[in-house]
């Protein structure tokens, strides 16, 4: 078998276990391995990461799990996880990175350095050399072919279910690490501390626009309603742009892109970079006054009225 017809999947991990994008991720390369007839290998980089690499190694498709594990390595700075795939690329056909913050940080820098053009949040497989990737705000969907020896793709991690975190026993192989870059240097985190899901792989996301009115609505009239359900609080971009809500709530092109089993639109009339982040949503509730809001025209089900008054009463309702 020639090891050009390999998958390289480049894991997102916090260290201790792995984020769900990598198993979405690894999804869309099992694709790609039954019509390479490679196999699919994962790569863990970090520093005591031995706990992600062996998760990796229980993921059902995966044949081998790689760890560079090195003290230069614990913050994942985007050179320094580049160098560390470049170091390993002439052996794969394929390098796949979520389409995330973190793999998109890392994935452009291997693409320059091997001279190839990345395919960006690919959506689809149809071939080893085709993919889907939506254009202009998800309204059209284009399909690009790479001839390049070596693709380097991110892949749209909410256009894969993920495959089972149980029913693979690869086995793991420790790689030499690359050395520190130098070229950046971690500063500092400030983690926010939430009881909620995480936004992106939330099952429920309630979501607040502009028509909230305030930062003190947003929270007063959506917070107790995301609380019934368990649900991820969102937010558009004119609800950030205004104070309402973090960067780190927004969902749209700028924002994060997510496919809950359940949407709940507040307030939000449907601008296009907020509809790219959340029409691939299971089921899409929407509030508005406005009855021409362009939000009805993706919603399976839609209240017309005050958020005010419809959201606080279905709150009432869930009991």
């Amino acid at each position: 078998m020639s090891t050009l017809a390999n998958i390289l999947v480049v894991a997102e991990h916090d260290h201790g276990a792995l984020k769900s994008a990598t198993l979405s991720t690894v999804t869309a390369a099992v694709e790609l391995s039954k019509m390479s007839g490679g196999e699919v290998h994962v790569l863990v980089v970090g520093h005591n990461t031995r706990s992600a690499a062996d998760a990796a190694a229980r993921v059902a498709g995966v044949a081998q799990v790689l760890l560079a594990d090195a003290p230069q390595l614990a913050e994942q700075l985007g050179e320094n996880v580049a160098a560390q795939v470049l170091a390993m690329a002439a052996d794969y056909g394929h390098i796949l990175f979520p389409a995330t913050a973190h793999g998109k940080n890392a994935a452009p820098r291997v693409a320059a350095r091997l001279d190839v053009a990345q395919v960006s949040d690919a959506t689809r497989v149809i071939d080893r050399d085709t993919f889907e990737r939506p254009i202009y705000a998800g309204n059209a969907i284009a399909t690009v072919q790479s001839v390049d020896k070596v693709k380097v793709i991110t892949v749209r991690t909410t256009a894969f279910d993920a495959v089972p975190s149980e029913g693979g026993n690869a086995a793991v192989q420790m790689v030499d690490a690359v050395a520190d870059s130098g070229k950046s240097a971690f500063v500092s985190a400030e983690i926010a501390k939430s009881d909620r899901p995480e936004l992106v792989g939330a099952k429920i996301v309630v979501s607040g626009g502009r028509g909230m009115g305030s930062s003190e609505k947003f929270i007063e009239v959506l917070t107790p309603l995301a609380d019934k359900l368990g649900a991820a609080l969102g937010a558009s971009r004119a609800a950030v742009d205004a104070g309402y809500a973090p960067n780190d709530w927004q969902v749209g092109q700028t924002g994060k892109i997510v496919a809950p089993q359940l949407y709940i639109a507040c307030g939000i009339s449907g601008a296009i970079q907020h509809l790219a982040g959340m029409k691939d949503s299971k089921v899409i509730v929407a509030i508005n006054k406005d009855p021409d809001a362009p939000i009805f025209g993706i919603a399976d089900y839609g209240l017309v009225g005050d958020v005010f008054e419809l959201v606080p009463a279905l709150t009432s309702a869930l009991g």
